[in-house]
């Protein structure tokens, strides 16, 4: 044996002991004897280095095959046994399980909306890359009136699978849930309802189609057995028409809105006219009663002077009327003593009074036209 293992073993004997010489070379001190003790058994510091490997090996191993997942808030967790799903939804929260043999699927139920329009509208997202999105888009929904013309509807449909049977529905419907239960029966529905109307009536129809599309699709999905999804609301955006239809119904408003100005003109020329005849009215009425008014007082004037000519006929008497004819002789006596030239004519019977003619004054007129 070589001299450096020789002291090396040598060194590993305990005090007090000597070596025994075996000329033969099979002696204590040789490989292969009792007392002989190996450099890797016993050693404190091997031993944390073995187990310092192992702990090392299980945490490569715990985070290469991470046989645990967070199940966030708004998720259920469906636990998958050698290909078995479990019928029972995992809460959030963190759950464990063994690699190979089980794995663990987030499924999202949050409200969730898929969207049918051919207009580009901002992406929304929830922040979250996992294995199922919030939002779908898809083209408007194209269908055919009770006419064959195409139509193209633009719809919001909102609805989240309901979390306590979510493991039996993906295990039924697979990952492509929403096309099979959301997607084909709103086109269906939308094509149904849709192909009772002729094009150019929808728009007055809007809130009657709307609301027969969200009953339907309602029905329809909570018809299916288990009843994998809530339906929030259906909400119809848009109804595209073919251009010609538009037109058309373009050329019809403007012909209504015209129809309904002439309208309002005939109101206004008809209220304008009323109001003239009645002011009309009211003058031919004033003008009536100023005329019964007029009327009225040369009727009371004309029946007063028949009174006060009635009272003086029945107060005139033979006498009376004596003295008013002796009366006025006195007055046409009093003037000839004034004016001697005077002429009486006087009328028989008394009935018209006398008539007084001044003839110096006439013969003086004369004479001053002949002077001129």
């Amino acid at each position: 044996m070589p001299a450096d293992l020789n002291d090396y073993f040598k060194k590993r004997k305990s005090p007090g002991s000597e070596p025994e010489q075996d000329n033969s070379g099979n002696g204590n001190n040789g490989g292969g004897g009792p007392d002989f003790q190996s450099p890797f058994s016993g050693g404190g510091n091997t031993r944390l280095v073995i187990i310092f490997g192992i702990v090392l090996i299980l945490i490569l191993g715990f985070f290469t095959f991470k046989p645990f997942t967070i199940i966030n808030s708004g998720e259920v967790g469906i636990k998958v046994t050698t290909g078995k799903f479990q019928e029972k939804p995992l809460q959030p929260g963190l759950h464990f399980f063994i690699p190979v043999f089980e794995k663990i699927i987030p499924v999202n139920t949050r409200v969730r909306m898929i969207t049918y329009s051919n207009q580009t509208r901002p992406n929304v997202s929830e922040g979250y890359s996992r294995y199922e999105g919030g939002l779908k888009r898809n083209p408007a929904i194209r269908v055919m009136d009770s006419r064959g013309l195409d139509v193209d509807i633009d719809l919001a449909v909102q609805y989240h699978l309901r979390p306590e049977t979510a493991p039996q529905t993906i295990a039924t419907w697979g990952t492509a849930w929403e096309d099979k239960i959301i997607n084909t029966k709103v086109r269906e529905i939308v094509r149904d309802v849709i192909g009772k109307y002729a094009a150019e009536n929808l728009p007055q129809k809007r809130t009657e189609i709307a609301k027969e599309i969200q009953e339907r699709v309602r029905k329809a999905v909570e018809s299916i057995p288990g009843k994998p999804v809530v339906l929030d609301s259906v909400e119809l955006r848009n109804i595209e028409l073919p251009p010609k239809i538009k037109q058309k119904i373009e050329e019809l408003q403007a012909e209504k809105q015209n129809v309904m100005i002439a309208e309002q003109q005939k109101d206004r020329a008809k209220r304008e006219a009323e109001r003239k005849a009645e002011i009309a009215r009211g003058e031919a009425q004033k003008k009536r009663i100023e005329a019964q008014g007029f009327a009225d007082k040369i009727r009371i004037e004309a029946t007063a002077q028949a009174k006060a000519n009635k009272l003086i006929s029945e107060s005139l008497t033979p006498a009376l009327l004596q003295l008013e004819q002796i009366k006025t002789q006195k007055a046409f006596n009093d003037a000839l003593r004034v004016n001697k030239d005077a002429k009486i004519f006087l009328t028989p019977g008394g009935a018209v009074p006398n008539i007084w003619v001044d003839t110096k004054g006439r013969e003086q007129k004369a004479t001053s036209t002949q002077d001129q």
